[in-house]
């Protein structure tokens, strides 16, 4: 068995770590779900070139995109107490920051459903981050591409609800959306409402990184192992990029969700609001309109999720990448089962499958 908790490492182990020096990938973390509890996890290499601080289930990552399914279960509670309505225009809830309307918001809004669904017709697919060097802007600065912001202005420039596009800069309007409906912090938006309540008690939402959680932090690689400058890059597009987590965490909010389906556990969600997320969203979008691999996307989109398969195959997923940093996390909505895994490198999607195959195997999952 590749996973082993032993002090002596099988074959298989090494087989792993082979692959990790031919990839230039320093370190892995990975957690397995099975029975709908949390079955295995460790860790394999090291925090960064030239250390021999060893990678723990207890080290921290970049989440990457894997942040915005969070921040959709954050959005769906306060859905779910009434402060804020999937279908509502969100400008009427917006304070300190309005989407700027023009003719293609005239008769279609941009709603938290749209924006949880990459639907909304927003700009900017993703966000480099900032690196220790250059100066981190302020939400309304990445949010109007203001400098220092090195992104664009996030804007509407398709109607609403007429293409799926993948849009970090939709999840950056709701990280607004939510801190004026509670004005509150982003960062302790997300503890409140679901880090502590799930005890993802590795899992933290704040950019910078707190000095203190800096050494157990996982410096991120490029594609030559080396790594990058100050060791990662701060993202203040939180809600689309922000979650510095473990996959032993990340295993734990998803577990929540396979168990919230059911009633089994509803500490943030009713089974409800969980159906809502892991069911696709607008199925019957016209097919003329688009390309058939975004009419695929449409039908494979939840609220936060990416949604595949039907029925004991049923399972929703994510993948995330930011600079020095690849990520995944997948999980079965009826059979209590899943794996995360998590790399400090940009190599990492060239190893990630070949974890999840062998997961899949081991564990003996359906599909």
């Amino acid at each position: 068995m590749l996973f082993s908790t032993k002090n002596s490492q099988p074959a298989s182990d090494q087989k792993l770590l082979d692959l990790m020096q031919v990839h230039k990938i320093l370190g892995v973390s990975i957690a397995v779900i099975n029975d709908g509890k949390l079955a295995w996890a460790g860790g394999y290499g090291v925090l960064e070139e030239r250390s021999n601080k060893p990678v723990t289930t207890d080290t921290l990552f970049q989440a990457c995109s894997i942040s915005k399914p969070i921040t959709a279960m954050a959005s769906m509670y306060l859905v779910q107490q009434g402060k804020l309505d999937l279908d509502e225009d969100v400008n009427q809830k917006l304070l300190s920051w309005r989407i700027p309307e023009n003719e293609f918001t005239k008769d279609k809004k941009v709603t938290l459903r749209r924006l949880l669904s990459h639907t909304a017709g927003v700009t900017v697919s993703g966000f480099r981050g900032y690196s220790t060097h250059e100066q981190v802007p302020t939400l309304s600065q990445v949010l109007d591409g203001i400098e220092p912001a090195n992104s664009a202005p996030i804007r509407v420039d398709t109607i609403p609800s007429t293409q799926w596009r993948y849009s970090g800069g939709g999840y950056t309007v709701v990280q607004q959306l939510l801190m004026d409906v509670t004005a509150i912090l982003f960062p302790e938006i997300m503890r409140d409402l679901v880090l502590q309540r799930l005890e993802m008690k590795q899992s933290t939402y704040q950019q910078a990184l707190p000095s203190k959680l800096s050494e157990q932090a996982a410096c991120g690689h490029d594609e030559n192992g080396e790594k990058i400058d100050g060791g990662w890059f701060t993202y203040p597009e939180m809600a689309a990029a922000g979650l510095w987590t473990t996959p032993s965490d990340l295993a734990r909010f998803a577990i929540e969700l396979q168990k919230s389906r059911t009633s089994k556990s509803n500490r943030v969600l009713s089974a409800e609001m969980v159906e809502q997320m892991l069911s696709a969203q607008m199925p019957d979008f016209p097919r003329e309109m688009v390309s058939q691999r975004y009419d695929r996307d449409i039908r494979n989109q939840g609220l936060g999720f990416r949604l595949e398969s039907e029925g004991s195959s049923a399972r929703f997923s994510h993948h995330g990448g930011n600079m020095g940093y690849r990520c995944f996390m997948v999980a079965y909505n009826e059979v209590g089962r899943g794996a995360v895994v998590m790399t400090n490198s940009d190599n990492g999607f060239a190893l990630i499958p070949e974890i999840i195959q062998i997961i899949a195997t081991e564990f003996g999952w359906v599909d």
